[in-house]
């Protein structure tokens, strides 16, 4: 970026992901110290209104907000409504990838590969023998619209199928359960609009501790190994890589997302894509983009570029 310019950094907010907002969100404020523009921190648990006062002083906004007020779109239309850009993807976009049964069908209109799935209404009057008899076990049970593996369960007996049921209900109104595909575990990050461009691949390798890449392995440093670039083949790659471009522009998306896959031995299942992945130490597009040569501050240097290309 050749120019100075006035940057909104919103981070925090309300969600269940309030702490990995936060930390995302000092990572990146760290990395502005590099770079020549002046940042404002503005939370929207208690500055949202100065941010809606205020929005005229700024160029940009880049929102580190993850799950539901952040990342579903609604923060977004506000910002619209204000005329500050942003480093991520619109109202419309955010909204179909945040809701993961939307996000799927779409996935499918385009032809992409996705596991077989039933979306359950707390109205149902049996939504555990439903899936028994639809999907059976073992199975992943998730809530429809939260991010960072809030609520989701593998189910591989049938007395942990009701619990599982209930703490993805206790979350949302709707809850996705997919089959369980075993295989490796794998996530393509893209950054572009009208042009995007996927980054390495990463691999991730879960701890003992836990069956699958949660919240805990996510973020707690060393709780997983993270493989990068994964150790594939190069058509594999390209495939997968080809997978996650093609499901940023199946959403509609901008700015950059994070897909995320399972590696069958069929070939490559996507399971979801994050409009707003995670900025943390931990979190994965800023190791892709290392290894693409990107600092984290030139990564937040082209983030800020999209958010202002017409």
């Amino acid at each position: 970026m050749s120019r100075s310019l006035k940057v909104a950094l919103i981070m925090g907010g309300t969600s269940s992901e309030r702490e990995v907002s936060l930390a995302s969100g000092r990572t990146v404020l760290a990395a502005m110290g590099e770079l020549p523009h002046r940042v404002e921190a503005f939370d929207p648990a208690t500055d949202l209104v100065e941010l809606v006062r205020r929005a005229g002083e700024f160029d940009v906004a880049l929102v580190m907000l993850h799950g539901p007020g952040g990342e579903d779109g609604r923060l977004q239309g506000l910002l619209d409504l204000v005329g500050l850009p942003y480093q991520c993807s619109g109202v419309l976009g955010c909204a179909l990838a945040m809701n993961k049964p939307l996000a799927k069908d779409r996935f499918r209109l385009f032809g992409l590969p996705v596991a077989k799935d039933l979306v359950l209404t707390r109205a149902e009057a049996d939504p555990a023998g439903r899936v028994l008899a639809g999907l059976g076990l073992p199975c992943v049970v998730k809530p429809a619209q939260e991010g960072s593996s809030f609520g989701i369960s593998i189910v591989r007996g049938a007395a942990e199928l009701a619990p599982a049921l209930e703490a993805a209900f206790a979350l949302d109104r709707v809850v996705l359960v997919e089959e369980f595909l075993a295989g490796r575990e794998l996530t393509a990050s893209v950054i572009g609009n009208a042009q995007p461009q996927a980054l390495p691949l990463v691999e991730i390798i879960p701890g003992q501790r836990h069956q699958f890449f949660d919240f805990q392995a996510k973020y707690t440093p060393g709780a997983s190994r993270e493989i990068c670039p994964a150790p594939l083949d190069q058509e594999t790659t390209r495939r997968v890589q080809d997978l996650g471009v093609a499901a940023h522009q199946a959403l509609g998306l901008k700015g950059y997302s994070r897909s995320d896959f399972i590696l069958t031995e069929k070939g490559p299942v996507l399971l979801e894509t994050n409009t707003i992945p995670g900025m943390t130490q931990t979190s994965l597009l800023p190791q892709a983009a290392a290894e693409a040569g990107l600092s984290f501050a030139a990564l937040v240097d082209w983030l800020l570029e999209l958010a202002l290309e017409e």
